[in-house]
């Protein structure tokens, strides 16, 4: 349903249907059951109320090309977004740029903190659905027929002014794909000056397991204006990508490449404080290239050596509770970069590592394949509750029928068990969307106690997938889906009543699982 219009590789930007035509593809496409059980919360259409950073990062419905959304929206508590601003990009479509564009549109939020946003600009009308877990955070899928992507959304507690609120140093994390529709990852550090410019940095490419390691980069920085983006440009003798930035606060940037030659998006986190942990992790990893790779697990470290164990989903091949250990081995040159070869770990043999106050961000560097991620510090004693409200991203690609799933839930645990609700977005075809399935669904938990657990569901009575969950701590756990003909990646996050909110600028990474080069989403 896309009007794509080029076939050149070079990337352009998106002009996409109309409000109408995305109304009449939420009510056709697919089954849905129109009362299924909910979970009341608290939450209401009140409980979205301010200046929201926004992101989707997927694939477009048609060809199955990355489609990279991203933005600011105000929403004024009763089911208005005033005001805002998105960027839209994505390949093999026809220009101009809606780069910066002012936003308008609604939005609902039910008692379990499900809600759906219409975005409206003058190039397009965007569906989003998501979860809230609180007022000032939630997981967010694209939820119309022009494609699917997964994001977040999150409260700007701090809106950027002047470069100074920028000082100091960070690292950053970027996936997506490059101008040839490989999958593409790169990760790296530097420290920004008063006057948005950097001293030294570093940066290392994945591209397609073409490793192009320890690159000197520069940074130059500008501060955007109202509701619209700044901008960063990242500089190596490889590549000057340049991106829009939205913050939610001075520590936490929100990027979305607008250069128009990869397609990368990602986040930005202050180093300000941060080290690499000694004691146990959490991490999560996911990519491929011939095929979609995801794995998670637990990782510790001493100070000397790494050792884990990885649970790990490559192109439907599932391995469980591997035992791996990791050699340091570089460091430097700034940003505490780390590379460490693995031994025992599949399929990845080295990583870089860059501490941030976002986590320990993670990027396969060897030949084999391609893979990021990021390891978070565990808290001891965390666990799924047997009683508590959760939502759910779950990011996926079906090797069945090759399209890509984006999918966002709500449930609430009682025991061993689990209903709500969940809403798929699928690339099957021309964007197909599953409204409102009954979820319902049992799970295990790991004796002696770990954090990790197994979980079956169903969704609407059929069968719906199957996943592995990490806890990091008691209100944030990493999923894995352990399907044979489905890989997937995501988050639960628990949910707090509107009342008790609290800005969450440090929530997990959710990063769009990877579809293999060339495969189609057509029926």
């Amino acid at each position: 349903m896309n009007p794509l219009a080029s076939n050149q590789p070079v990337l352009r930007v998106l002009t996409l249907v109309s409000a109408l035509s995305l109304i009449v593809l939420l009510v056709a496409c697919g089954s849905s059951n129109s009362n299924p059980p909910t979970n009341p919360v608290g939450f209401s259409t009140s409980s979205l109320s301010g200046t929201y950073v926004f992101t989707s990062q997927g694939y477009d419905a048609v060809q199955g090309l990355p489609l990279n959304i991203a933005g600011v929206l105000v929403a004024d508590g009763n089911g208005s977004l005033t005001s805002g601003t998105i960027d839209i990009v994505g390949p093999d479509v026809s220009e101009p740029s809606p780069i910066g564009q002012p936003l308008t549109g609604s939005y609902t939020v039910s008692s379990d903190g499900r809600g759906k946003a219409t975005l409206k600009s003058s190039y397009t009308t965007f569906g989003l659905d998501f979860v809230l877990s609180s007022s000032s955070h939630g997981l967010v899928t694209e939820f119309d027929g022009n494609g699917g992507g997964s994001g977040t959304l999150d409260l700007q507690t701090t809106p950027i002014t002047s470069l100074s609120q920028l000082a100091g140093p960070f690292a950053f994390s970027l996936a997506g794909a490059d101008s040839n529709d490989n999958s593409f990852a790169t990760e790296g550090a530097f420290t920004l000056g008063s006057n948005g410019s950097s001293t030294a940095g570093v940066e290392d490419f994945n591209d397609a397991a073409n490793v192009i390691p320890n690159v000197a980069l520069s940074a130059t920085a500008t501060v955007g204006s109202g509701t619209g983006p700044g901008t960063l440009t990242l500089s190596t003798a490889n590549f000057v990508l340049t991106f829009d930035y939205y913050a939610i606060d001075a520590t936490h940037l929100k990027l979305i490449e607008t250069d128009l030659n990869q397609a990368l998006a990602g986040d930005v986190f202050t180093q300000t404080g941060a080290t690499i942990p000694t004691g146990t992790s959490v991490f999560s990893m996911s990519g491929g290239v011939s095929g979609p790779l995801a794995n998670a697990g637990f990782l510790s470290y001493d100070g000397n050596t790494f050792t884990g164990t990885e649970d790990v989903n490559n192109n439907g091949t599932t391995l469980s509770q591997l035992g791996f250990t990791g050699i340091p081995s570089a460091v430097g040159p700034v940003g505490g970069r780390l590379i460490v070869n693995l031994s025992g770990f599949d399929p990845a043999t080295q990583w870089v590592l860059y501490p941030s106050s976002g986590g320990v961000l993670l990027l396969e560097t060897d030949s084999s394949n391609i893979s990021i991620g990021a390891a978070y510090a565990q808290q001891s004693g965390a666990a799924l509750a047997s009683t508590q409200a959760y939502g759910m991203n779950l990011s996926a690609f079906n090797t069945t029928n090759s399209y890509a799933e984006n999918d966002i839930a709500q449930f609430t645990t009682a025991s061993n068990a689990f209903t709500g609700v969940v809403d798929i977005s699928d690339n099957y075809g021309n964007g197909d969307v599953l409204a409102s399935q009954t979820l319902a669904g049992s799970y295990t938990l790991d004796t002696p106690s770990t954090g990790r657990g197994e979980a079956t569901t169903t969704a609407n009575g059929v069968s719906y997938v199957n996943f592995n969950f990490y806890a990091v701590n008691a209100s944030q756990f990493l999923i894995l889906e352990t399907d044979s003909n489905q890989i997937g990646a995501g988050v639960l996050q628990s949910q707090t009543p509107p009342s008790g909110s609290v800005a969450q600028a440090r929530v997990l990474i959710v990063h769009p699982i990877v579809r293999p080069h060339g495969a189609l989403k057509r029926k």
